[in-house]
């Protein structure tokens, strides 16, 4: 026991040690936490160390998925939505198929199915592999496609692994693994779904926010365990869990308790990625010496590792390229789709002001929606041209977007160079059978894709970043849109002010001065751009100001569901009106 105290104390000093000296030599932490464990376990007087894989597998990985697709924008998420099933699925597949062809012909003794499943093994990227490409500059698109690849493709991986591993020793079909892995999301993605808003049910009731952020932890959990029951992918269903409750959690939870929170997973994260990275370099001579006790060639493993990693790599390279043709190809059609929108929407304004206004023809998708609404009463129509302009808009932002953040060779480069491999690689290795033929020496082959690719694509990526002469974000393009979101929300909370319908705790109605101050701040701001302060000292004139803060985050919310202003900034903001609320809670306390 004492032993392991130690090895854990040492453990996080030398996290907190690398990840505060990593960033003065231009170094991402990751990559000098596995260089660190590699040189420690190559000590004399170190033991080999050997991480059972379900600690990694059932237990870090449900944390740090979570985590990941809590904090993953749904809205960009949805965006990429067709690039990212591609790149977790179908370049999964192509990849374990070509590399178990080409372990089969470089070891002709080892059997196709073993093969393909070393191939399932070291094709999926690393989502907490992640945490290099944000740090070297990419855009935030790039990095969404490759955590919503990180996060999906384990499963594609896991399933095919598993009937790979199975057909060694049974007959199996393509329409076996195909129900196989329709089996695994369908049914995670259920679990997930009803685990992530259960969370939200249970957790708006907890009151102590010690308590709710407490009930957080398990979360991952109690959605990657039953899925794993039932042979669906328990990796799934934690990430879904996560996106349902970073999508609703500013809907549902106190500010107090997402501040706590925020700090709490953060501090998670820290930990367990650094270790996983550490404990890659560590496992580096226990794998060795099992590969020598074993008789096998450690020299065929490196060069089976890098034989593999070249063909992944070939092999992503060619999806890339077909993937930024096929953005390229919708981006040309953003001109005919914006064309539609814009008619329809000039229907609309028409529409409002007339019972029946003539459909326009170039929107044929929605014409029979349209022309029914029309012909309804005018009260059933308004609401559904609301509900059709609120889509529009929606559709139109999504245009926007695509049209600023488009992908050239550039990104697809990014893309290719930032697929690396990590923990998820060698955790899934390890799991083979002890009768698996060659296990050693597919382990280390492994190690030699995962440590390989981390260590020399992580190493390179910034200066790939810093050649290609990527254009930056426009600070005074950001300015514009900061302060852009901050009239738009003030606008709307000074709305909600001029409807009277805001009550005070006890029920009863906000004095005219204090309705009239506040109205004074709002207007100031909406003239001049700027965050409204307050400096009110009466109860009730902070009471008022949690009503305005209130307001602006329901707007806050319903542009982030739209997805007119960039995530990051939204994000920001959403963080800024919780601390701001959290102080003047404060406030009322002691008043």
């Amino acid at each position: 026991m004492e032993q392991i105290l130690i090895i854990g104390v040492i453990g996080i000093v030398a996290v907190v040690f690398v990840t505060s000296l990593a960033p003065r030599f231009g170094v991402a932490a990751p990559l000098m936490l596995v260089l660190l464990g590699i040189g420690v376990s190559l000590l004399p007087f170190v033991k080999p160390i050997e991480i059972d894989p379900e600690w990694v597998l059932g237990g870090m990985l449900p944390l740090l998925l979570y985590s990941t697709a809590v904090n993953t924008p749904l809205m960009e998420f949805r965006r990429d939505l067709p690039t990212i099933s591609l790149f977790a699925v179908l370049l999964v597949v192509a990849s374990a198929v070509s590399v178990g062809f080409l372990l089969v012909w470089l070891v002709p003794s080892l059997p196709l199915g073993v093969g393909i499943a070393v191939g399932a093994i070291v094709s999926p990227t690393d989502a907490v592999a992640t945490t290099i490409v944000r740090q070297s500059g990419a855009s935030q698109r790039i990095v969404t496609v490759l955590e919503g690849e990180a996060l999906f493709n384990d499963a594609s991986a896991l399933v095919l692994l598993r009937s790979a591993i199975a057909a060694v020793s049974a007959s199996f079909s393509f329409w076996h693994i195909t129900l196989d892995f329709v089996y695994a999301v369908v049914v995670a993605i259920g679990i997930g779904l009803a685990v992530g808003y259960i969370n939200l049910a249970v957790r708006r009731r907890i009151a102590q926010v010690a308590s709710n952020v407490a009930f957080s932890l398990v979360v991952p959990f109690l959605a990657f365990l039953p899925a794993e029951h039932l042979g669906a992918s328990g990796l799934v269903a934690a990430v879904v869990a996560g996106l349902i409750t970073g999508d609703h959690t500013a809907k549902h939870l106190p500010s107090e308790v997402r501040i706590t929170e925020r700090a709490v997973w953060r501090t998670i994260e820290l930990l367990l990625e650094s270790a996983i990275f550490l404990l890659m370099g560590l496992q580096l001579f226990a794998l060795h010496e099992d590969a020598v006790i074993t008789h096998q060639n450690e020299w065929l493993a490196l060069g089976l590792g890098a034989a593999a990693a070249t063909v992944v790599i070939v092999i992503r390279s060619v999806f890339v390229a077909g993937a930024v043709h096929l953005l390229s190809r919708r981006t040309q059609r953003l001109g005919e789709r914006q064309e539609r929108i814009t008619l329809l929407q000039e229907w609309l304004e028409e529409a409002d002001s007339t019972s029946v206004a003539p459909v326009p023809r170039l929107v044929a998708p929605a014409a029979a929606f349209v022309a029914t609404t029309a012909r309804m009463g005018r009260e059933s129509g308004t609401y559904r041209r609301g509900r059709l302009r609120k889509l529009l808009e929606k559709q139109q932002a999504d245009l926007d977007y695509l049209a600023a953040e488009q992908f050239g060779w550039k990104d697809g480069a990014i893309l290719v160079v930032a697929g690396m491999r990590g923990a998820i690689t060698l955790a899934a290795a390890q799991s083979l059978p002890l009768s698996t033929p060659h296990r050693s020496l597919l382990i280390l082959t492994a190690f030699v894709v995962a440590a390989g690719t981390l260590l020399i694509q992580g190493g390179t990526l910034a200066l790939l970043v810093k050649a290609l002469k990527l254009s930056p974000r426009d600070p005074s393009a950001d300015a514009e849109l900061t302060s852009a979101l901050r009239v738009q929300l003030n606008r709307a909370a000074l709305s909600e002010l001029d409807a009277g319908q805001w009550r005070r705790k006890d029920g009863s109605a906000y004095s005219a001065e204090s309705v009239h101050a506040a109205r004074k701040l709002m207007e100031t701001a909406l003239r001049v751009g700027e965050q409204t302060n307050t400096a009110a000292e009466s109860v009730e004139a902070v009471e008022l100001r949690l009503e305005i803060i209130e307001a602006q985050r329901s707007e806050l919310l319903r542009i982030r569901d739209l997805g007119t202003f960039p995530s990051g900034l939204l994000e920001t903001k959403l963080m800024q009106l919780d601390a701001e609320q959290l102080g003047v809670e404060l406030r009322l306390r002691q008043d």
